[in-house]
């Protein structure tokens, strides 16, 4: 079958010819249609990342075709139309991962392959609406933004509810998932022709945050907001604390801008406010995820689609930041 290789940190990722997987007892082989990129490859590929196993080959998000099952595995999933939850062995815990939680593609060999091997656990039937493209984008981010949302932040109908960052994977599923419960959504970009596009999605209305005072010209227009999602951190994250009404709830799933500036405390305990870290999802999280994907027929937004040799290609678009959506390989 054809892969893509990564030998070591700082190289780039190659084709190869590899031997297909086998699946053995409680696993499945998928055929794999579309795979998802993440920040995570790009992390990887540099040696910013926890785990550091080399080579290997990456991609956490695929569709795809069940093509072989092992013994323990109802063999209903042959040919079935699948998405793979990435995630495995979270632990008993479900407010938080354990130990041995890890994610595919590292240090399990992943989904930028024509063939992957994974738990059949892990099998979810691609909700017919979707394309394998569509389907494909769909995990890593989708899951983050589910668990932040709604396990985490207890996101209702008619909350009031501010995405910063629109254009990244993740943003776009919070938008996504809160317009589909019906609640008023707002945004943050520092781009306003990606405002636009989050406002064709379902989006009220946004704010540049490269404008001056964006933070107090966003209170004025909205009053605060009873759950805000954010993946920056970084002196943003001030405002966010500001922006955040009474009772109001913060769910923090990443720190693309680094350290939190000087937060008053009063803005935090004087509002009861709750600030919730949040990383990928439980098995539950990834399923009840997927239900409101197929109840609600959510098209996850892909920006582009690469075939699988131009993988390293496709890392540096991500990389470069001016996409809207998920990046998709294809390898058919």
């Amino acid at each position: 079958m054809k892969a893509i290789y990564l030998e070591a940190i700082n190289k780039p990722f190659t084709l190869i010819e590899k031997e297909k997987p086998k699946a053995g007892p409680g696993e499945a082989v998928v055929h794999v249609k579309a795979a998802a990129l993440n920040h995570r490859d790009v992390w990887i590929q540099y040696g910013r990342y926890f785990t550091k196993d080399y080579p290997t080959i990456l991609g956490s998000d695929c569709a795809g075709v069940v093509a072989e099952v092992g013994d323990g595995v109802d063999k209903i999933w042959l040919g079935k139309e699948v998405i793979v939850d990435p995630s495995s062995d979270w632990g008993d815990n479900p407010r938080a991962q354990g130990r041995d939680f890890k994610v595919l593609g590292m240090p399990e060999d992943g989904a930028f392959a024509e063939y992957v091997k994974v738990h059949a656990a892990n099998l979810h039937e691609k909700p017919g609406h979707l394309t394998f493209e569509e389907a494909a984008a769909l995990p890593l981010g989708g899951v983050t933004a589910y668990r932040a949302m709604f396990t985490k932040c207890n996101i209702q109908e008619g909350d009031r509810v501010l995405v910063t960052g629109a254009g990244g994977g993740v943003a776009l599923f919070a938008i996504q998932f809160a317009v589909a419960i019906g609640a008023e959504v707002w945004v943050t970009s520092g781009s306003d022709e990606k405002i636009g596009l989050a406002m064709d999605l379902g989006a009220k209305d946004g704010i540049n945050y490269k404008a001056e005072d964006w933070g107090k010209v966003l209170k004025e227009k909205t009053g605060g907001f009873d759950v805000i999602i954010d993946g920056a951190a970084g002196e943003g994250f001030v405002q966010l604390v500001k922006l955040a009404r009474p009772g109001g709830r913060i769910g923090m799933y990443g720190g693309t801008t680094g350290m939190i500036g000087q937060l008053n405390p009063a803005e935090i305990f004087w509002k009861q406010l709750s600030i919730h870290g949040s990383t990928m999802g439980t098995a539950q999280d990834f399923a009840q995820m997927i239900k409101l994907v197929a109840e609600k027929e959510i098209r996850p937004v892909v920006d582009i689609v690469y075939p699988l040799e131009k993988t390293e290609e496709a890392m540096r678009y991500m990389e470069a930041g001016k996409q809207f959506g998920k990046i998709v390989l294809t390898t058919d």
